[in-house]
């Protein structure tokens, strides 16, 4: 999937952005509070309908302006069109495609699929398990079309069971109920994660290879409760407990993903660089297994890739980029530490932000002789 036109309104200091992408590489380059990161953020909020700069729209709405309105549009045959307006006052995101109203994120997820990386990406290494489930769920999402069934029913029979445990007096009839509408959706969500995991293996431990060979390093799914017993075994034997404490202690919602350096966990091992690198080859990964699994590709949104990379791992990446051949949004403050890092046949359109404002540079020669 690739945009070929932008068009940001209200969207914290950009002044009303009109952009027309390229298909492969786009370079953002400007000084630090110029707005690059906003423009990644606007793509961001066009195809996942969140910040990741904040968590209430309303603080991505410039001081000055009631409203944000996002427009993008997706070429294909017919195009498609898609937009996101938010108003200050109002709780509520209009979200449309085709000029439709949508009435699910879910569906702007899967029209627009995109991976970020940028500072905050570290959280898939040091962050609490709901990042590495996010993650997962991400890809599985993609590629298999049983899984938000799935993944709806598990939280519904999640929630209403929860409620019933947080009561004085537990109605065990209507318990019995929401402990098998949860047993059984949640053995499916495992099964869907499960069976994702065992393709992304290998195409993780490719990628990886090549950014920075790690002797040791291991990925492995933890599902959320014991191997060894089903789920409905566990929740029946794990009633008294989970009334005491008031929610279900085992189950999806506790799933993992562990990466581990000889039994260490890696981000107690690795460097800061290290780090990125592993991060990078997991986004990369997923992209990869998307295209292998249903031919679309990922739009990646970058933020101030020289950050912690020296020049040859920053190659390597930006080489796995152009093998991928998808659409990228890269971020920095000075364009020439991404001198000789991409193929001469690689076209690179260059933008600069000032002050709000948005300038295309056409194409920049940064490529290898």
């Amino acid at each position: 999937m690739t945009l070929d036109r932008l068009a940001f309104m209200g969207l914290r200091n950009l002044v009303s952005l009109e952009m027309a992408p390229q298909p492969g590489i786009n370079v953002i380059v400007g000084a630090n509070g110029s707005g690059k990161t906003s423009l990644l953020e606007g793509i961001h909020i066009l195809g996942m309908g969140r910040s990741f700069r904040t968590q209430q729209l309303k603080h991505a709405i410039d001081h000055d302006d009631q409203t944000m309105t996002l427009h993008g549009r997706l070429v294909g045959d017919p195009p498609l069109p898609v937009g996101i307006r938010r108003r200050r006052d109002q709780s509520e995101l209009e979200m449309r495609m085709a000029g439709e109203r949508v009435a699910r994120v879910s569906q702007l997820v899967e029209a627009l699929p995109l991976q970020l990386i940028n500072p905050d990406a570290f959280r898939l290494l040091e962050g609490s398990p709901s990042s590495r489930r996010e993650f997962l769920d991400w890809g599985v999402f993609h590629v298999e079309h049983d899984f938000l069934e799935a993944w709806r029913r598990v939280r519904r029979a999640l929630k209403h069971r929860n409620a019933l445990l947080r009561r004085d007096r537990i109605d065990g009839r209507s318990l019995d109920v929401w402990d098998h509408e949860l047993a059984q959706w949640s053995e499916r969500l495992d099964a869907l994660r499960h069976a994702y995991m065992d393709a992304f293996l290998p195409v993780f431990e490719d990628t990886l290879a090549e950014l920075l060979p790690l002797p040791g390093l291991s990925l492995r799914y933890s599902r959320g409760w014991d191997r060894q017993r089903t789920l409905a075994e566990v929740l029946r034997q794990g009633r008294e407990s989970d009334s005491q404490m008031g929610f279900t202690q085992q189950g999806p919602q506790r799933a993992d993903l562990k990466l581990r350096v000889q039994r260490r966990p890696a981000v107690e091992v690795l460097s800061r660089g290290q780090q990125k690198l592993v991060v990078s080859a997991l986004k990369l990964a997923q992209g990869r297994l998307l295209e292998m699994s249903t031919g679309r590709t990922c739009i990646y949104l970058i933020d101030d890739l020289p950050a912690e990379l020296d020049a040859n791992h920053r190659r390597v990446f930006c080489r796995w980029l152009e093998r991928m051949e998808c659409q990228v949004f890269i971020t920095t403050v000075d364009p020439d530490v991404l001198s000789g890092v991409w193929q001469s046949t690689t076209p690179v359109a260059m933008f600069h932000v000032e002050h709000g404002r948005l300038a295309a540079y056409g194409m920049k020669d940064f490529t290898t002789e």
